[in-house]
């Protein structure tokens, strides 16, 4: 199974989303900041890897906030971890998406999330 970490990126009760480009998979859908775990890496490796590449951070990996199974349409399941991340240093700055979004926690239904995503929401806005 595919395992997918993602980052809950925290700063000033903000939490950082971003929007994927209209070209690629589940096109304009919002998602947490994250990627797939490579061969031999570790969930917080990949994790740290991933903000690296995609927003050119280097942060410090939090918690485990949740982790679930989830299968989109005619796909294999794919494991889903989420991370709490408070610490990081440098300023997010988009290197892969559509645009980005420092939003509060009340916010977030607001926003069209990737479907994997929404259980995930639920949990995270009930906090």
């Amino acid at each position: 199974m595919t395992t997918v970490v993602a980052a809950v990126i925290e700063r000033a009760n903000l939490i950082l989303i971003a929007q994927r480009r209209p070209d690629g998979p589940h096109g304009l859908k919002w998602e947490f900041p994250g990627g797939k775990v490579d061969a031999g890496e570790t969930t917080g490796a990949a994790l740290q890897r991933e903000l690296a590449e995609e927003l050119a951070i280097q942060a410090t990996i939090g918690p485990e906030m949740l982790r679930y199974a989830f299968a989109y349409p005619q796909k294999p399941p794919i494991l889903l971890v989420f991370y709490r991340v408070t610490e990081f240093s440098g300023e997010p700055s988009n290197q892969v998406f559509q645009r980005l979004a420092w939003v509060g926690k009340q916010d977030l239904g607001r926003y069209d999330f990737l479907e994997g995503d929404v259980e995930f929401l639920k949990t995270l806005m009930t906090q």
